[in-house]
């Protein structure tokens, strides 16, 4: 099976508010930066969307090393907060959708999850930060943007 590591960050400006996620996917000596952004969610839900738009990009089943400085992603998982989850029937768990399609990619690939220390010199955290945050700041532009051509905001 390929081993593969996957790098991946949330960022939210507000909570809720504009949001970005990326991740870094790394396979032998090649790397690949992918990333999105959505104009109104949660910090939570973009640090899902970033671990799982990553191992939706797998295209065969792998052994995926995913980093994240997430405790809410990594601790459900390291911490078998799920199991619990299940046991309660997902009551007052938020994102369930997503921890759903998560858990479902975790059956197809070998997953292994690690907790990184965020905004420290882990060299693909902060890459993913970055991406992250820039997405936030292309949602920015695009809704100022908006706004101008709507006429709105010409004082």
């Amino acid at each position: 099976m390929k081993e593969v590591t996957i790098y991946t960050d949330g960022a939210c400006s507000g909570n809720p508010g504009a949001g970005g996620w990326a991740a870094v996917l790394i396979y032998g000596s090649e790397s690949r930066e992918i990333s999105g952004g959505c104009q109104y969610t949660t910090n939570n839900k973009m640090e899902l969307t970033a671990v799982i738009e990553g191992l939706k990009r797998l295209k065969v089943p792998c052994v995926a090393h995913v980093y994240s400085d997430s405790a809410y992603v990594v601790n459900a998982f390291l911490q078998d907060w799920i199991s619990g989850w299940n046991k309660r029937g997902w009551r007052n768990v938020k994102n369930v959708e997503l921890w759903r399609e998560l858990i479902a990619l975790t059956g197809v690939h070998d997953v292994t999850f690690h907790k990184v220390k965020g905004h420290s010199d882990d060299e693909y955290n902060n890459r993913c930060d970055e991406l992250a945050r820039g997405e936030i700041k292309k949602l920015s532009a695009e809704q100022t943007n908006k706004t101008n051509e709507s006429g709105q905001g010409n004082g």
